[in-house]
């Protein structure tokens, strides 16, 4: 492996114009076919095989008129009483007639016809069906539709639309920016070079631009969700980032021993390029496992973001060797730059053996000496204080966003409101009954049965008159909660009404709703999650056995893992769910986590951890087959990456962490559980523990048994290979 990728970076800076050219085609090719291509971003929660995907499919079938998107339009009288008199009907019949002239509305419900009024004559509901469903009304009748009611508000109404209708995709804007402008300050930093900090962010960017245009062009027949893009380039930002940073610092690291340009490079993409290969492998087996949850959405989000982390990868070792052809040795600082030896006094210091003198006193080294010195103290602190910080995890619960945990001042949050003063909390996420039989004689003589078991379960508010389908076999019973849709009252309300309806024998009753289907996600993740965990974790230990020759290295890795992600997971509920210094991240309504979030935390946390691994521990491994005792291997691979693990690990800080500032609390959540997780891994765990533990292990650490051995094939991520195949044609200096 290190060989053949040496040979690609050489190729790639010797023909740089070509790579670089390739690449700009490739750009500009993929971003044509995106603005002409690009298809519609979806907003299905799709769950095949669950009870309230199977009503979803019912109700869509038997109610055809009914099947497109839904509008409340939550209305407020001047005063109680007002909605009983003539000018205050005359008002809301003229806001019902308005709603239902408007574009891409079929219909609209006078609420004075369904009893949609509050007992106080203060407040009123009226319900509009669209033709089409939220993916596809246009801005246009979206923005038509919020405007309605305008001439009762200034009589001094208050008029708020909302419902599923208002749904709309998260815009990534200049907030994201502020991420990447710290992203190009750390790298500044880093280098002390704004040549190797520029090149190094706009490799980055072009591997980003050709992922996200990819995707896009592909979105016409491949249905991405909301959330798949933002992720895609939160993660393809990340990585891209990372990747380009680990190989142009081994590159300034090899100029620095007085190695020529082209050698450097080719020896940087062999042995750091190795160590992204391989860490890029596990990012991805760690996203594209998310297909075995089978959830659509779920599957998509994995596989785009898989696929932006592969461009990533592939621009790293191909595209950025080029770029450091065009660079030369202004990837050095000035100051370096006149030290370094060039030309051919450099090639024959290198083929001499008489690389410069290494400077160990920086900060990696001396931590690493005193993380090694103190190591059981460190890593027996390194476990309480993480075991603090999950303390909150076994109290996450897991829902659907709804409206009330919309940003205050939203339409969707104006419109929750005010439903829930004055109508009660469960009327802003009801819940439906489908009662289906073989014939409308089987269904009417269900219909009293069914409405009698929900009306006896506790915490049920109320029970709509059944709507029938024109063959009379489809009956829908609406259902009002007393609870609002994300409380756990509700969740138990689910739960019993299922239990209640479960006996029917001559007709299939399905329940189906906000909640319910929050929970028939969170029921579904559940159960593959440990068959996730299975695939991805065996996987990935497999492949880090390839690259280490260990099975203590990967064993310790997937344990610090968990670490991790059980530490993570109690500081997003102690913020996101109980609330803890939410004001500064502008959360406005704690809440239950998303149901997705913590399988799609553990895939991408999986795989950065595993980065960091890959980066820290392949340099132990490189120094300990090369004659250094295993002690001296451990502060080596340390004192070597201590510096740009770190700068990666900030980098990735920012770049999640600049999606805080959306809006969008499932986005918010996801770029906030991700920094952090990333800030524990890195800085805790990969720094500080896994060296104490290196330290602890010693020998053993590198232990594999000789069968074992003899099986797994030989990847050579340390440049073991290479270095004897340099050996070989080092006479002949080419």
């Amino acid at each position: 492996m290190a060989t053949l990728l040496y040979r690609l970076g050489r190729g790639s800076m010797r023909r740089r114009r070509l790579v670089a050219a390739i690449w700009l085609v490739v750009l500009v090719g993929l971003g044509l076919a995106a603005a002409t291509l690009r298809g519609p971003i979806a907003d299905n929660f799709t769950m095949p095989g669950t009870e309230s995907q199977r009503a979803l499919d019912l109700l869509a079938e038997q109610f055809p008129a009914a099947s497109g998107a839904t509008g409340t339009i939550a209305v407020k009288a001047p005063a109680d009483g007002a909605l009983a008199g003539p000018q205050g009907q005359a008002v809301v019949k003229e806001l019902t007639q308005e709603a239902a002239t408007l574009p891409g509305v079929v219909g609209a419900v006078d609420p004075f016809q369904v009893g949609a009024v509050s007992p106080d004559g203060r407040y009123a509901l009226v319900q509009v069906q669209f033709a089409t469903g939220a993916d596809e009304v246009t801005d246009a009748q979206r923005d038509a539709y919020e405007k309605v009611g305008e001439r009762a508000e200034a009589q001094g109404w208050e008029v708020a639309p909302g419902g599923e209708v208002l749904s709309s995709v998260p815009e990534v804007g200049s907030t994201e920016a502020i991420g990447v402008a710290v992203a190009a300050i750390v790298l500044v930093v880093t280098f002390g070079s704004l040549v190797a900090a520029g090149m190094t962010m706009l490799n980055a960017l072009i591997g980003v631009g050709v992922g996200m245009a990819g995707l896009f062009a592909i979105s016409s027949v491949v249905d991405l969700s909301s959330t798949a893009p933002i992720l895609a380039l939160m993660l393809g930002l990340a990585v891209g980032i990372d990747y380009s940073l680990f190989i142009t610092s081994r590159y300034r690291q090899n100029l620095m021993e007085g190695l020529p340009p082209d050698e450097a490079v080719g020896r940087a993409v062999g042995t750091a390029g190795s160590a992204v290969v391989f860490a890029g492998a596990t990012v991805v087996i760690a996203l594209a496992g998310l297909a075995v949850v089978n959830i659509p959405f779920l599957t998509v989000m994995g596989l785009a973001a898989a696929g932006t982390v592969t461009v990533a990868v592939l621009v790293a070792i191909t595209l950025q060797p080029a770029l450091l052809g065009f660079a030369g040795r202004r990837v050095l600082p000035r100051k370096l730059r006149a030290t370094v030896p060039a030309g051919d006094r450099a090639a024959d210091a290198a083929d001499a053996g008489t690389p410069r003198a290494e400077d160990r006193s920086g900060f990696g080294f001396r931590w690493a000496r005193l993380v090694t010195r103190f190591r059981v103290p460190v890593i027996l602190v390194g476990l309480i204080g993480l075991g603090l910080l999950a303390l909150p995890a076994p109290d996450m619960r897991l829902a659907l966003p709804d409206a009330g945990t919309a940003p205050v001042g939203s339409a969707a949050r104006e419109s929750n409101d005010v439903i829930t003063e004055g109508f009660g909390p469960g009327f802003t996420g009801r819940l439906a009954v489908v009662v289906a039989g073989d014939t409308p004689e089987a269904t009417s003589a269900a219909i009293p049965q069914v409405t009698a078991l929900v009306q006896r379960t506790e915490n049920v508010l109320a029970v709509a008159p059944p709507q029938l389908s024109p063959d009379g076999r489809t009956a829908l019973l609406g259902v009002v909660p007393k609870t609002g849709p994300t409380e756990e009252a509700t969740e138990t309300l689910v739960n019993d009404v299922r239990a209640a309806v479960g006996e029917f024998r001559d007709v299939d009753v399905l329940l189906t709703g906000a909640t319910a289907i929050g929970i028939d996600v969170s029921e579904k993740l559940s159960d593959a999650l440990p068959v996730y965990l299975l695939l991805v974790v065996g996987l990935s230990v497999l492949l880090l056995m390839l690259v280490f020759r260990s099975l203590l290295v990967p064993v310790k890795a997937a344990l610090g893992f968990l670490l991790t992600v059980a530490a993570t997971f109690g500081i997003t509920v102690a913020v996101f769910q109980q609330g803890h210094l939410a004001d500064l991240l502008g959360l406005d309504t704690p809440g239950p986590l998303v149901s997705f979030l913590p399988i799609l935390l553990i895939g991408i946390l999986f795989g950065l951890a595993m980065d960091y691994e890959v980066f820290l521990v392949s340099r132990m491994r490189e120094d300990f087959v090369h004659g250094d005792t295993a002690q001296q291997a451990t502060i080596n691979g340390m004192g070597h990456g201590a510096r740009v693990v770190t700068a990666a690990a900030l980098i990735m800080i920012s770049v999640f962490g600049g999606f805080v500032f959306l809006d969008d609390p499932v986005i918010k959540s996801m770029g906030f559980a991700l920094a952090i997780g990333v800030a524990i891994d890195a800085f805790v765990v990969r720094m500080t523990i896994v060296p104490a533990v290196m330290s602890l292990l010693g020998k053993r650490a590198w232990w594999l048994p000789r069968w074992l051995d003899k099986i797994l094939p030989n990847v050579d991520i340390e440049g073991e290979g290479l270095r004897a195949h340099l050996d070989d044609r080092s006479p002949a200096h080419t």
